[in-house]
Order: C-alpha cells, then structure tokens, then sequence
C-alpha cells in the first residue's frame, strides 16, 4: 500500500478512536455557562468527574478524573498522550533531540513547551505549566518522583520499551481515554496482521531485518526482541538475525563485530552527534562495506525518533507502514 494511502487510513482508525473517548468524557464535562448561569437550564452544580485511583509502578496514584494539563517526560508517554488527543501543556525530549518528532505534525506538537532533557527535567519549569497530572517512568524519574508528586499527581510505569502495549493502557487510565485505547490496540493488531499476511503472500516472511542504533554515547547497539522496534517486527512475524533474536533490549557491539549486524534487509538509525555516535565512522568501514545487506542495497537509514523512541501505537503503526515499503511488499 503506498505510504499516503497508509498515513490516511491510519488517521481514519485514529478519529474512530477518539471518537469513542471524547464521546464519553464530553458526557460527563458540566455544559457551558452562560450568562444567565449553566446552559440549557442544567443544575448550577453539575457533577464533576469523578477521580481514579490508577496502579503505577509505585502504587496506587489518585488522579484527576479528565485531566487537562498533562506534563509528559518520556517519549512513550508523548506519544501515549498525542495518539489519545491530548496535547500535552509539557514535555521532555532525550538530551541530543531538539525538536519533537517529526511523525507527529507540527500542528500537534507547536504549543508543547519543552521541560528539559528526559531523566533531568527542570522541575521550575515543569511546576510554573500547573500541571494536574505528570506522566513517565521509574527507569527515567523514579529518582526524583517524590519532588514530581508534591507538583502534581506522577503516575510512572516501570520503564519504557518493551512493555509499552501494557503501559499504554495504564497511560490511557490516567487520562481517561481508556475507550479509545482498546480502539487504538485492536486498530494496530489488525494492521499487524495485514501486513504480516502481505509478506507472507509476496513470499517475504523469512526475511531477517536487523535494527542497529548508533548512539552517541552508548556506541553501536543491536536490537532484539524485547525493544520497541522488536516487538512490532515480531508482531509482523518478521525473522531477526541470530545476534538480535534474543531476549533483551539491545546489546552493544565493537566495531570490530559489525559482522553481526548483518541481516537480509539492515535498518539503521543515528541517536546524536553522526560523528561523535561512530555511525560516520562505521558507514565507511570495510566491516560495514562487506555486510551482505549493505553490498546488496538493503540497508536503509530510518527516524531515530520514530524507530527507537516512538513507543507506542502511532510510532508502532508508522513502524508497520515503513517496514512494509522497505520489504517491498
């Protein structure tokens, strides 16, 4: 399917979804006033949205039961709030990324305003945006959850990654959309097998995609199945390269043993500096030269900030449709 065909259907699935949220949460917003008091005659004291007690990785969490002013200092959670509706008043980018991603049109993500790098927000400015609910992970805040709670209600999953179908859901209970989560999830596994069943039906299926990150600070990484970009590769019954089917997130590599990052089509993604990461370097390599996928011209570069930090459904589905066009499907 081209990619514009793909784009417009996945923002038909993401109206039906919304739909099904604001539907219920506009029931149960009071009408607007008006200047002889409440529209439509309703009672002057109409029934606020309850609060919801939401299980985090640090225990049961009361929050706001519509929140409106949501600070996010993750990217899952970014694009949690984002494919949910709710823009967020605020919001945390990893430290080498200036702008938010670029498969979210600027038109959603203009009125964010940047908090600082994710791990190290700057809690000032975090507590002058006057959030009702803070949202991100233990692996990124956990250490400083105490000074986010006394700002507002901090709801954090464990980490980020893997787990992002679960912490998705706990994401759409904090903000109550949890209709439009259950729409979002059954939208995504139906796109998943789609194009699992159009790889398999061009006899594709037991092509192995390698997933490299050069990272500026972390070196060269492969990545397996418990990753973000591995889950969705395994949810398109996608083969992986013996290195990277494993269980664990990623694994990093010298660069004398890029012979491993070797797969029937290569993926990868720079995360910094291309030349303080090693990806210049390594591109011009003759370990690089001599990768079957690379002397073949099957390795392709992607968006670091969709394939490795778009950790969630609109990334996941961005993901599919890339996946899909670079297999040739």
């Amino acid at each position: 399917m081209p990619r514009i065909s793909r784009r417009t259907l996945l923002t038909g699935l993401g109206a039906g979804a919304l739909a099904a949220a604001t539907g219920c949460t506009a029931a149960r917003r009071p009408a607007p006033a008006t200047a002889d008091g409440p529209a439509g005659g309703a009672s002057p004291s109409p029934t606020p949205v309850p609060s919801v007690t939401v299980n985090a990785a640090t225990g049961p969490v009361v929050v706001p039961g519509a929140p409106m002013r949501v600070v996010v200092l993750d990217t899952d959670v970014l694009d949690s709030a984002l494919t949910l509706g709710i823009t967020p008043v605020g919001a945390a980018l990893p430290a080498r990324d200036t702008r938010y991603p670029e498969y979210w049109p600027t038109s959603r993500t203009a009125g964010i305003r940047l908090v600082g790098p994710a791990g190290s927000p700057d809690l000032p400015t975090v507590r002058a945006l006057r959030p009702d609910l803070i949202l991100s992970n233990q692996t990124r805040d956990g250490d400083r959850y105490e000074q986010l709670r006394e700002i507002a209600p901090t709801v954090l999953t464990q980490t980020a990654g893997a787990p992002w179908k679960a912490d998705f859901q706990l994401h759409a209970q904090a903000l109550n959309r949890e209709a439009a989560a259950a729409a979002f999830a059954g939208a995504y596994q139906k796109h998943a097998g789609q194009v699992a069943q159009a790889l398999a039906a061009a006899k594709l299926s037991g092509r192995k995609v390698s997933l490299v990150r050069f990272v500026e600070g972390g070196g060269i990484r492969l990545f397996g199945r418990q990753s973000f970009p591995g889950t969705v590769l395994a949810d398109a019954q996608v083969g992986r390269p013996d290195a990277q089917n494993v269980d664990q997130s990623d694994t990093e590599i010298p660069p004398d043993q890029l012979a491993k990052a070797d797969g029937d089509l290569l993926l990868y993604a720079t995360y910094g500096d291309p030349e303080l990461s090693g990806a210049n370097a390594a591109l011009a390599s003759p370990g690089w030269q001599a990768l079957g996928a690379v002397k073949g011209h099957r390795a392709f570069p992607v968006d670091d900030q969709l394939w490795f930090q778009g950790i969630g459904y609109t990334g996941a589905n961005y993901v599919l449709d890339e996946l899909q066009r670079f297999l040739g499907a």
